[in-house]
């Protein structure tokens, strides 16, 4: 999952994708990689096809909601906020001006900030259509309101891309809880106890190849509406004009 790539075989190219994942439970029959897992694998597909830059992936973010479980663990939504920003900044200045943030964790609400102050320089991807046309691509039966985590699309993904990742038990671990209203006051525990919101017994690996080649696709229109953006110095200004303050209330530059 990681790139392996040696210097001399970076490709030359103006735009990098940067995986996004978590390390949050995910019942007990996924690991608690499967966000990080799933992004790597769709950036990997990405940058087969498309003209990119495979970063390594950030492995740790915002999975605050999922506390009450083991091995959950979270950084803040402005440190993440600051590592992006960090990790764009270095690019830009070795040449590559644009960055695609490729997110498999939706508690990650701070990422859509971070791309609008890059005014034109960052693209979030998969967003909520490209997700609904991989679903539908892939014949995926739970709507998206109910195959909310570990349920039949991240199934299906890790059951096609890193089947040895998936343990026994998702045939039998199906659990909806529909009306999540204050998911963000009282976490996950408040609607689950498993962990699991969706129904895993419906996924497969034909599901889980689908739904990624539609991905690939739909990043093509990502990648041309962010180079017909400016040439770079969208972020540049923002930092200038906006620095981000860190916990201490320092200027993070």
């Amino acid at each position: 999952m990681l790139p392996t790539h040696t210097s001399s075989e970076v490709p030359d190219v103006p735009v990098a994708v940067l995986p996004i994942g978590s390390h949050e439970q995910h019942g007990p029959f996924l690991p608690l990689a499967t966000d990080t897992v799933i992004a790597c694998t769709v950036a990997r597909e990405i940058a087969a096809a498309h003209p990119v830059r495979l970063l390594p992936p950030v492995t740790i973010s915002c999975s605050h909601e999922h506390a009450a479980w083991p091995g959950t663990v979270s950084i803040s939504a402005a440190t993440l906020h600051a590592v992006v920003r960090d990790v764009a900044g270095s690019l830009r200045r070795s040449g590559v001006p644009k960055l695609v943030l490729v997110n498999g964790h939706g508690g990650n609400y701070v990422l859509g900030n971070v791309v609008q102050e890059a005014h034109g320089d960052m693209a979030l991807f998969p967003g909520l259509d490209e997700w609904a046309e991989a679903r539908a691509a892939a014949g995926v039966e739970t709507s998206d309101a109910d195959d909310m985590h570990a349920g039949e699309l991240e199934t299906s993904i890790l059951l096609h891309a890193h089947p040895e990742l998936v343990r026994d038990g998702y045939g039998t671990a199906d659990h909806l809880a529909g009306d999540r209203r204050h998911l963000l006051t009282a976490g996950m525990a408040a609607y689950t106890a498993s962990g699991v919101i969706g129904r895993p017994s419906l996924a497969d690996a034909g599901k889980g190849r689908d739904a990624l080649r539609s991905l690939v696709a739909a990043f093509g229109h990502c990648l041309a509406a962010l180079q017909q953006q400016g040439g770079g110095a969208g972020q540049a200004r923002d930092e200038r004009e906006h620095p981000v303050a860190d916990g201490d209330g320092q200027a993070l530059r």
